[in-house]
């Protein structure tokens, strides 16, 4: 039997639409989704987030319920990460929750740091301190290196820089951000400056 082009693309034609009539007449199942209290993102808020581990700015949707994070997952809108997270990412609920082993229940990190912390020189444990003095003493630490380490000139030339700091910034910062701490950084003679998210 010899076929020739015209009756092979009629045959093809018809068996498409002879499956497609088929198809559209039979009866399918529905299967509708009821929302049920168990399901974990029944009455959330969804907000965008990025992720916290890497310059990559992958996009990740928090859920939240009545100010507590319920669920961390990829944002399948987002233009980088089109809903994928690395295992790093998609582990970022751990940071605030984490799931007891003996209940199963979402509980608050137990490991997690919410005040400033020191090891005073000479010590082995870590002791709890407030913001205030955190602040108050990293800013004297800041100073107290600054003047030491400040050179205004070297082999004659102005330099104002200073030797013994560096900034290594994070890739969360937006560029406002960036731009101030880059301004602050370069005030302080620092010019030493990086940032994760050139990688």
């Amino acid at each position: 039997m010899q076929t020739t082009r015209r009756g092979f693309i009629k045959a093809t034609g018809l068996a498409f639409g002879t499956s497609l009539a088929y198809g559209l007449a039979t009866q399918s199942e529905a299967f509708a989704l009821d929302a049920s209290p168990d399901w974990k993102l029944v009455n959330t808020e969804e907000c965008t987030n990025i992720c916290c581990y890497c310059a990559g700015g992958c996009g990740s949707l928090c859920s939240v319920r009545d100010g507590e994070l319920i669920s961390v997952e990829g944002d399948p809108d987002h233009p980088i990460s089109q809903g994928g997270l690395c295992a790093k990412g998609a582990s970022m609920f751990q940071l605030r929750n984490v799931v007891d082993e003996k209940t199963r229940k979402v509980i608050p990190n137990p490991g997690r740091l919410t005040r400033p912390m020191v090891r005073r020189p000479g010590a082995s444990d870590w002791e709890e301190i407030s913001w205030d003095e955190a602040v108050t003493s990293i800013a004297r630490k800041v100073k107290d290196t600054r003047d030491a380490t400040f050179v205004e000139v070297d082999q004659g030339v102005v330099a104002n820089r200073c030797d013994g700091m560096a900034s290594l910034g994070g890739s969360q910062q937006n560029c406002e951000e960036d731009y101030a701490i880059v301004k602050t950084m370069r005030t302080l003679g620092i010019v030493a400056l990086d940032n994760q998210a050139r990688v």
